[in-house]
C-alpha cells in the first residue's frame, strides 16, 4: 500500500536556478527541514536548494516507491541520481544488511544524503561521486528516478554505465515520465542491453512508467 500520497512535482525540479545535476549548486545552501514518510516511518530530513525536489517528495519517486519489491536483504544496492536521499535512505532502513550506495554528481545532495542518514543512525549508507563507487561493486539491486533533463546523450551514457554491473539476475528499477520519453527510452535499453537482458514495464501510474531492467 502507497505510504502516503505526495504533493505532485515536475521531474526536473530544483527549487532554483541551478540545474540539479549541477556539480556545485550556486544557490542558496541554507539547510531546511522535510518531513516525509519513507519505509513505512514519519521521518525529518533535510533539503535546500539547488537539489532536485527540495521541497516535497516527487510523485515519480513516489511512484516508484510503491511499485518496486522489497529490496534485497545483503548485497550492494544503487541509488542512481540520489539527490538527497529518498530512494537511498529507503534502501538502507528497509535492508539494514545491505551496503547501499547513493551516487550523483551533486557535492550539495551528497551532503544531505550524508546527514540524513546519520540523523537516522544509518550505518550502512554511502554517498559518493560516481567516480568513487569501487570497480568490483555490482549491485544486486539499482533503483533509479534518472536525471533525464540532462540530456539524452548524457543519460544515456550513464544508464549504460550502471546497468552492465547489475550483479546476475539483480534487477534494475527506472521512474520515467510518459511524456519525457518513458516508452523510447524502454525501446533503446532493449536495443542497447542485448537480448540475455530483458526490459519490461511494469507499471503505469499518475503519468510515470516503471521500467524494470533483468540481468541474465
Amino acid at each position: 500500500m502507497p505510504d502516503a500520497a505526495p504533493d505532485p512535482a515536475p521531474q526536473d525540479s530544483s527549487g532554483g536556478s541551478d540545474h540539479y545535476f549541477t556539480a556545485h549548486p550556486a544557490s542558496d545552501a541554507e539547510r531546511r527541514p522535510l518531513r516525509v514518510r519513507l519505509a513505512g516511518r514519519e521521518l525529518e530530513l533535510e533539503t535546500a536548494r539547488g537539489v532536485f525536489s527540495p521541497d516535497r517528495l516527487d510523485l515519480g519517486t513516489r511512484v516508484l516507491l510503491d511499485t518496486v519489491p522489497p529490496p534485497p536483504a545483503r548485497g550492494d544496492l544503487l541509488d542512481l541520481g540520489c539527490g538527497w536521499g529518498p530512494i537511498a535512505l529507503t534502501l538502507a532502513l528497509r535492508s539494514p544488511g545491505a551496503r547501499v550506495w547513493a551516487v550523483d554528481v551533486n557535492e550539495r545532495a551528497l551532503d544531505l544524503v550524508r546527514r540524513n542518514a546519520r540523523a537516522l543512525g544509518l550505518d550502512n549508507l554511502q554517498a559518493v561521486l560516481p567516480d568513487e563507487v569501487p570497480d568490483d561493486v555490482s549491485p544486486v539491486a539499482l533503483w533509479s528516478n534518472p536525471p533525464i533533463r540532462v540530456g539524452k546523450a548524457a543519460l544515456h551514457e550513464m544508464l549504460l554505465r550502471w546497468l552492465p554491473r547489475l550483479a546476475p539476475r539483480a534487477q534494475a528499477h527506472l521512474v520515467v515520465q510518459r511524456n519525457l520519453g518513458a516508452d523510447s527510452l524502454q525501446r533503446w535499453l532493449a536495443e542497447q542491453l542485448g537480448a540475455e537482458t530483458t526490459v519490461r514495464r511494469i507499471e503505469t501510474a499518475k503519468g510515470f512508467r516503471v521500467l524494470r531492467v533483468d540481468a541474465p
